[in-house]
């Protein structure tokens, strides 16, 4: 690279929370050689990026799938950098316990309309219900005071770290969907990937998708180190509980799709079509590693 080229810039959207950070620890701590491109980090709800998206201003973003049917004509799916439910999942908890049945009936706070917690729940339940939008961080303590900003709750719907700390404030597990989706289709539950805009062009889509493999990898590879990063942005979760969740969500499905994943995908995404959630058939498209 000569000394006035211009490198170029690529923004990354995630989560901050353990699994995208540990996923990002080396694009961020500069343990990957980036070329010719100059990656910034910004760290915000995955609601706020599936938002963010229609308005294409992030190179490379963290994306929930259910987002994805909307967006598909924006970005491309990267092999890499999924979150999958494999027989675990977001959760729906109250203080009561209750049946699945129950809970047509209930109000549920939901972490965004476009999350993938909540076409899943959707689904499982077969119709929509009465839910309240709260901050993915502020449902497990909504739940247990019952209300939200004046109106009453039942139950919330929970992702993230809350799905290993959701005991410890006394709340009872109504369902796991990842548990639901495992039983139904036996796949894995497609949550979360990572989105590149299509507008880059191949050849920048095809580098890009490579280096966030080349991170993902260096995280799995340097465990300690990544989770050392990671832990700092594990509310109210210890070490043991902090590698427990990143070991969830950032595994051998993390660096590829594969056969199941994909299937997985297009399974959920034609699964919201026939149920009437989503407004078309989507096939999605994965840029090949």
């Amino acid at each position: 690279m000569s000394a006035i080229e211009t490198r170029q810039l690529i923004r990354v959207g995630h989560s901050p929370d353990p699994d995208d950070a540990f996923m990002f620890h080396a694009l961020t701590n500069g343990h990957v050689d980036t070329g010719r491109y100059m990656f910034t980090h910004e760290l915000v709800d995955i609601e706020t990026l599936n938002q963010r998206a229609f308005r294409s201003e992030l190179e490379l973003t963290a994306l929930s799938i259910h987002a994805y049917a909307f967006l598909h004509d924006r970005y491309a799916l990267c092999s890499c950098g999924a979150s999958m439910g494999d027989g675990y999942g977001p959760m729906v908890v109250a203080r009561e316990a209750c049946s699945l049945g129950d809970l047509k009936d209930k109000v549920i706070a939901i972490p965004g309309k476009l999350t993938s917690a909540f076409l899943s729940l959707r689904l499982c339940l077969g119709q929509d219900f009465q839910h309240v939008f709260v901050p993915f961080d502020e449902i497990i303590p909504t739940v247990c005071r019952g209300e939200y900003r004046g109106q009453s709750l039942d139950a919330g719907l929970i992702i993230h770290e809350g799905q290993l700390t959701y005991a410890d404030s006394d709340l009872k597990l109504i369902v796991d969907l990842g548990v639901w989706w495992k039983e139904l289709t036996g796949l894995p539950l497609p949550l979360g990937a990572n989105g590149v805009r299509k507008n880059l062009g191949d050849k920048t889509i095809h580098e890009v998708q490579k280096l966030l493999y080349a991170s993902i990898k260096y995280g799995l590879d340097h465990r300690d180190e990544a989770l050392d990063y990671a832990q700092k942005y594990g509310r109210d979760l210890d070490r043991a509980k902090a590698d427990r969740f990143v070991g969830m969500y950032v595994n051998d499905w993390t660096l590829d799709f594969g056969d199941a994943g994909r299937e997985a995908v297009a399974r959920f995404l034609a699964m919201g079509y026939e149920q009437g959630v989503l407004p078309k058939l989507v096939v999605p498209e994965f840029v090949d590693l």
